[in-house]
């Protein structure tokens, strides 16, 4: 294909800067989960954005910080391991919040990467005053010298498409597609099951909590009717008092992430299904190799 472009984006930031609710934004599809909790992204997501004229395949990580756990230290590894196979390295700094310590940390670390083109992606326009975008995007331009700084609000659709185009433009040639037309993400049918019911026991949870959560899938069986498949899937968290909070009084907490959970499911299956949750403790996971492995990590 004539100037057709393909490649590797990969988007860092600190956590909680709009990386996942960016990549959503830019597929047109739900495929990173997103919520107001640090570390809700535990994995490289690949996301792909498909134009006439090029194919990028969005890469949204965790976000990178110092660790505390070797959860943490894996997360970091992760992301560290990602961007060294990436044509750009896309930063993301809200617009409504000072350039911090943990911005410098992460834009010290792309030194690491030189082969990376570098993206700088001020989001979150819509959060604050134009003086005020006007103020960041400066800022972020003394960080370094950049290849491109675009401002975006990925909620309202804005500049998403000058985004796209310029990252584009920063992709190496390519003979063909690298993924399907029809392809949004690469994650597998049950990661992304496991990554709604994750979401859904985020939501209103104290800030110690959404670190202790994590989601394995299970088992999936048809009903021998085929009107229904059934998903049974586990809860972890690291103690009783944790398990307590998830299932909440009566089983009504646990009920609310199960009918959440489902909806957004049975959306992605465009089929019915039945949900069971069990909760379970898994001591001190985050510290755990053993355990981290057994859960995916």
């Amino acid at each position: 294909m004539a100037d057709y472009r393909a490649g590797f984006v990969s988007i860092v930031g600190r956590p909680n800067v709009g990386k996942s609710t960016l990549t959503n934004a830019l597929v047109g599809e739900k495929v990173a989960i997103t919520s107001s909790k640090p570390q809700t992204t535990r994995r490289a997501i690949r996301g792909i954005v498909h134009r006439e004229h090029g194919q990028l395949i969005l890469v949204d990580t965790p976000g990178l910080h110092r660790p505390r756990t070797l959860l943490g230290e894996r997360l970091n590894s992760l992301v560290q391991s990602t961007l060294g196979d990436v044509d750009v390295i896309a930063f993301c700094v809200p617009a409504n919040e000072a350039i911090g310590p943990g911005d410098r940390y992460i834009n010290e670390q792309l030194e690491h990467y030189p082969r990376a083109r570098k993206v700088a992606i001020v989001t979150k326009t819509d959060a604050t005053s134009k003086a005020k975008v006007a103020e960041q995007l400066l800022a972020v331009s003394e960080l370094r010298a950049w290849d491109s700084i675009i401002p975006v609000s990925a909620p309202r659709g804005e500049q998403l498409d000058v985004l796209v185009d310029e990252l584009l433009a920063l992709m190496p040639a390519s003979s063909q597609p690298l993924y399907p037309a029809e392809a949004r993400t690469d994650e597998e049918v049950t990661e992304r099951i496991a990554e709604f019911i994750r979401e859904a026991a985020l939501e209103g949870v104290s800030d110690e909590l959404p670190h202790s959560i994590a989601v394995t899938v299970e088992d999936m069986v048809e009903r021998d009717d085929k009107n229904l498949l059934e998903v049974y899937a586990n809860l972890y968290v690291e103690r009783d008092s944790q398990k307590g909070i998830i299932i909440g009084k009566g089983g009504e907490r646990l009920r609310e992430v199960g009918a959440t959970a489902r909806a957004q499911i049975e959306g992605l299956l465009e089929r019915k299904i039945y949900l069971s949750l069990h909760v379970k403790v898994a001591k001190d996971w985050q510290r755990d190799p053993k355990q981290l492995g057994r859960l995916g990590f």
